[in-house]
């Protein structure tokens, strides 16, 4: 090959790596402007700035857009929140002295001397009023949670005094049925919030209570490296198998307690509150044996 041919294949060489080049710095030069616009859309200080029939100008005006109706779209919701907050309001204030009423009048007429008959419709009146408050208050915090009217603070703690808690404010029911509620001590600790974890738990202990007819309900504590797991064992009915994914779903009700009281809302509450904390929930249940549900909190 001769001296020309050698500069040629130089020069070509050179034209191509130039022009590698320069495609590198226009590639790296549109990166950084669209960085720039997401920097500035994450901010909210997007606007467009180039008015040309390049892509990059026809990307800016698409990405005007979407952040318009996404703006639009915030506003739409913020504003539903805060009717919802309103409506959910206006319930809980609407509904809590009726139905306090009700359970009074319930009440003083339970003392009242009344035939047979009259006292059996008296104390099923009691026992729906009842039933109507637990549903208004279970649905009014139920939403509340929901649409972030109010959030979970989830702080590290130890297990012990929420777990007494419990245990205290059950031991009298589970006494009335003959029951014993015991609870292990524990050292443990978790990230959680006390009030909501407390809802969650008394929930499941509740239900512990109602669906054992006789036997021990025992709540323990359980230490791993990322989690702690919260046991509430019993000796009840049982759940089974092909319900044991469906007890957690919104107004679910077995068929088989269908007669015993409850409105199918304890569980999804309990849930909801756990998830929120990074946590969730097991359930391992034998028929005729029992049921023993797992509470797993973050450390």
């Amino acid at each position: 090959m001769n001296k020309t041919g050698i500069v040629i294949i130089l020069l070509c060489f050179l034209a191509a790596a130039a022009v590698v080049l320069w495609e590198r710095r226009k590639t790296r030069k549109t990166m950084e402007e669209i960085e720039r616009m997401l920097d500035a859309a994450m901010t909210g200080s997007f606007s467009e700035t180039n008015f040309d029939e390049s892509q990059l100008s026809a990307l800016e005006t698409k990405f005007a857009h979407y952040l318009s109706a996404a703006e639009a779209s915030s506003r739409n919701v913020a504003q539903e929140k805060d009717k919802i907050k309103t409506l959910i309001a206006d319930i809980s204030h609407q509904t809590k002295t009726p139905i306090a009423n009700l359970l009074l009048y319930s009440e003083l007429l339970k003392e009242e001397t009344l035939p047979a008959s009259a006292k059996a419709n008296v104390e099923a009146l009691y026992k729906q009023s009842e039933k109507l408050r637990f549903l208004i208050d279970s649905l009014v915090k139920l939403s509340r949670l929901e649409n972030g009217i109010i959030s979970l603070t989830p702080q590290q703690a130890a297990l012990q005094p929420l777990l007494e808690s419990v245990v205290e404010q059950y031991t009298a029911k589970a006494s009335e049925k003959g029951l014993s509620l015991q609870m292990q001590d524990t050292d443990a600790f978790a990230v959680f919030d006390f009030k909501w974890t407390a809802e969650a738990l008394a929930n499941i202990v509740d239900n512990a209570i109602k669906y054992t007819e006789h036997g021990t309900i025992t709540i323990s504590a359980v230490s791993y490296e990322m989690f702690v797991r919260i046991d509430i064992s019993d000796t009840g009915s049982g759940i089974p198998e092909n319900e044991q994914a469906k007890i957690f779903a919104r107004f679910y009700r077995s068929n088989s307690v269908q007669k015993q009281e409850g409105v199918g809302i304890g569980l999804y509450l309990a849930r909801q509150i756990i998830s929120g904390e990074g946590g969730y929930i097991k359930v391992a249940s034998v028929p005729g044996k029992g049921s023993t549900f797992s509470i797993f909190l973050p450390k």
